[in-house]
């Protein structure tokens, strides 16, 4: 039998030789043609020397494929945020897996994901996106995605490399951070992903760090990122963040994405004749193409990195989806047992605009559209049994924007004089067409967008219609024109006005049973197509009648008064997170806060779950019974929140980041630049590393916070020190189930220096494990603490520097929590 080492040499050497014979056969605008994308979304092939095209697909929580429509539904995974929230490294590989399932279905051989960039300010709007504010949680969870896509023999590009920790200006903003901050912070989770997870590709930011563009950083791209750590996998540009083309070329992008028209092409032919570009680094950059072609099969001659039959076996999304989610919610408060509802009740109220239209997932790259989400509101009425009446009130509906219409349309695709290039059956009143549109119409000949269906009015009342987008709208309902205007962007970021866009508003008196044809036209600006690629978002939003926000809150009230226990779901909007746009507070949007004061005054076993992607202020978190993290938990919401609320599944989640009990206390808060510029002033004091040193303020809930149905008492522990190249100790934590249900605990396991040197943090998670025991047994979690743990950059070598000495291992439940401490002398 062959040795699975020497098997898997022969293969990396059997594709390095397919790579190298490719290559030789390329003359220099060949090669050149392998560094920029054919159209939104691949990368060209070449028949002459057996090179497939290659397609990319946005996908850090479900992979969209090429077309980001609902006619191509995804399986939706529970945000970033949620899978951080597990700390699971073994759960999250699977998801992974199930990615490149999910990729290999679409056709995709790259998913552009994980986003590993840092929680630095809880308004960074992106953040449900990203994984937590600590490195070592972001590498660990972002190396487990990596290694379970790439188990499915799909390539992955870990982004956005590095610093583009918030939105604001993000194309534009220089961010100045010093070399210690960058090396112990931003780079540590990329840093930890390319050694363990050998990532095939990563993702160039769009901003700049001290003074030069992401896409263009000789330093952190060629000497960082490739000769130092080791990485042979291709640098891919963010969507139009290549900019210069010889900058380009010598700071190590490989594409430049999208294409065809890019700075790459003709442009880097002419700069290699001008000798301002040595072909030998045009050879480097086409060679890393060609080896990500080969690792996923479409080289000929060149073995896949993962032969089909060694490909996982079938995943069932959905089950995967359900468990993720449960295993990501997260128990802030449970007073009096409330949770689990172990018996079923005579009568629950569920409150919330999102109880009935769960948010389940971010706006921007992380989106999809899957084939179906069930809602808290179904979830629980399939769980509860039929002596429980579930009552649903709405309470407070928290959206700015009036949500698509929810009557089928049909859109026709109009040319220049009005003739049909095509047309698409729509379920909903949203038009999202991004780099190729139905039918195979070309961009450059469409015109004109006429959205139609018939709203029925079910009763008397006044409708409301919304027109939501950017450029030229002719808003119609039987014939009558309501509105003929020009709908324009604040600010110059395109992927706001893509993601966040303006909208008008128009009021339509309708008697019961009546039918209205509604025609929304969008005439596209020049700018909708650019060399071959486009994109068309608009949306036709409606709002059947309805009463006053103060009277939804009163039948809310009502309905809890007379419940034997109140569910309200709060969360935060697509106008609140989103990819393009910074949050300007914590605050929840709308009058939800008030709605949750009123449902817990008027019934003392109220329950919230929270249905946000990041951090949001809780100021009625002690008068209520329970508080519950949901994030935005992907498709199967309403099954896995049925699962935790009737105890059929454990709440498995621990906070990935602090929750701050006021915006004021936030030790990080400033996101937007001055003069182009955003000062990282704080250094390393970022998330509980900053909260350990702010005087007369504690957060709301700590870095790792989170319990379950069950009790836990640390029993002993055990630090052996190693000092290896790696390894600095080994940590044995006993903990015991003292509870009267089987449980799961996260344990974690923190080093503290010996507080001398008060440029360091006084506290870092250096470890942790994921351990279940039954009532009353006790297990012994281990846990691993990096070499890295006791070394800090210095400036003056330029290098990483142990320091010895006698450092504090505490062990416990999060950031403030460590019952169990002991001394480790580090030598």
């Amino acid at each position: 039998m062959n040795d699975p080492k020497e098997t898997a040499m022969t293969a990396d050497a059997r594709r390095e030789a397919a790579v190298e014979a490719a290559l030789a056969r390329l003359d220099l605008t060949a090669k050149v043609a392998l560094l920029s994308g054919a159209d939104m979304w691949s990368l060209p092939a070449n028949e002459e020397i057996g090179l497939g095209r290659l397609v990319m697909s946005d996908g850090p929580a479900g992979v969209r494929g090429e077309h980001w429509t609902a006619d191509d539904p995804s399986v939706a995974l529970p945000s970033p945020t949620a899978l951080a929230a597990t700390w699971d490294v073994d759960l999250v590989r699977r998801a992974g897996r199930l990615l490149a399932q999910e990729a290999r279905r679409k056709g995709a051989h790259v998913v552009l994901a994980p986003t590993v960039n840092l929680h630095r300010s809880p308004r960074g709007g992106r953040h449900f996106e990203c994984y937590s504010e600590d490195p070592l949680l972001t590498g660990e969870i972002g190396a487990a995605l990596v290694a379970g896509v790439q188990d499915g023999g799909v390539g992955t590009t870990p982004k956005h490399f590095v610093a583009n920790d918030s939105e604001t200006d993000r194309y534009t903003v220089d961010v100045r951070v010093d070399e210690r901050t960058l090396r112990e912070l931003y780079l540590a989770p990329f840093e930890a992903i390319v050694r363990k997870a050998h990532p095939w590709g990563l993702m160039a930011a769009y901003n700049g760090v001290n003074g030069r563009s992401m896409s263009e950083h000789d330093e952190l791209n060629n000497r960082v990122l490739r000769e130092e750590w080791g990485f042979d996998g291709i640098l891919v540009s963010d969507w139009t963040g290549a900019r210069d083309t010889v900058r380009a070329a010598l700071g190590g992008l490989d594409v430049a994405m999208p294409g065809p028209a890019t700075v790459y092409g003709e442009h880097l032919v002419r700069a290699v004749h001008e000798g301002l570009v040595p072909e030998e680094t045009v050879d480097g950059l086409a060679r890393r193409v060609l080896r990500l072609a080969a690792r996923v099969g479409l080289l000929a001659g060149a073995p896949a990195a993962v032969p089909a039959e060694l490909l996982p076996a079938p995943i069932d999304g959905e089950a995967l989806v359900r468990e993720l989610a449960a295993r990501s919610f997260v128990l802030l408060r449970n007073e009096g047992g409330v949770l689990p509802l172990d018996r079923a009740p005579a009568r629950v109220a569920l409150i919330g605009a999102a109880a009935a239209e769960a948010r389940i997932g971010g706006g921007g790259s992380a989106q999809v559209f899957p084939t179906r989400v069930v809602s808290p509101l179904d979830g629980l009425r399939a769980a509860l049994g039929e002596g429980t009446a579930l009552v649903h009130a709405v309470g407070a509906d928290p959206r700015t924007f009036l949500p698509p219409a929810a009557f089928p349309c049909t859109a026709e695709l109009l040319g220049a004089d009005g003739h049909a290039l095509g047309t698409a059956a729509l379920p909903e009143g949203g038009v999202r067409w991004l780099g190729a549109l139905p039918g195979g119409v070309s961009f450059e000949d469409l015109a004109e967008v006429r959205l139609t269906g018939v709203l029925a009015a079910d009763a008397d009342g006044r409708h409301r219609l919304a027109v939501r987008g950017v450029g030229r709208f002719r808003l119609e309902a039987d014939g009558e024109v309501l509105f003929d205007g020009v709908l324009l962007p604040e600010g110059a970021d395109p992927a706001a006005a893509f993601l966040n866009p303006p909208e008008r508003r128009f009021e339509l008196d309708l008697a019961a049973g009546g039918r209205t044809v509604v025609t929304l036209t969008c005439t596209l600006p020049e700018a909708a197509a650019v060399a071959g690629f486009g994109l068309v978002s608009f949306t036709l939003g409606h709002a059947a009648p309805t009463v006053s926000d103060d009277e939804l809150i009163e039948q809310a009230v009502a309905a809890a008064r007379a419940a034997e226990v109140a569910v309200v779901v709060v969360g935060t909007t697509e106008e609140v997170e989103s990819e393009g746009v910074d949050r300007a507070g914590l605050r929840l949007p709308g009058r939800q806060d008030e709605l949750v004061a009123r449902v817990a005054a008027a019934n003392p076993r109220t329950v919230v779950v929270v249905n946000a992607g990041a951090p949001v202020l809780m100021p009625w978190r002690e008068s209520v019974a329970a508080v519950l993290l949901a994030w935005f938990p992907g498709q199967q919401a309403g099954e896995a929140l049925a699962d935790v609320l009737l105890g059929a599944v454990e709440p498995g989640g621990r906070l990935p980041t602090t929750c701050p009990a006021e915006e004021a206390d936030s030790p990080v808060w400033e996101v937007a630049p001055t003069d182009g510029r955003l000062e990282y002033t704080e250094g390393l004091f970022i998330g509980y590393r900053a909260w350990q040193r702010r005087a007369g303020a504690a957060p709301a809930y700590w870095f790792g916070a989170g319990g379950g149905y069950t009790d836990w008492s640390y029993e002993g522990m055990e630090a052996r020190f190693v000092g290896d190249h790696d390894t600095v100790a080994e940590v044995a934590v006993r903990v015991r189930n003292t509870g009267a249900r089987p449980g799961r605990e996260v344990v974690q396991v923190y080093l503290a220096p010996d507080g001398v040197d008060r440029t360091r943090p006084d506290l870092q998670l250096a470890g942790f494990a994921v351990v279940e025991a039954r009532p009353g047994e006790t297990v012994t979690a281990r846990v691993r603490i990096p070499l890295r743990a006791v070394q800090t950059w210095d400036t003056a070598a330029h290098d990483w520097a142990a320091r010895p000495g006698v450092y504090t291992v505490s062990a416990g439940r999060h950031a403030a929590d460590r019952p169990l401490t002991v001394a480790l002398d580090v030598v």
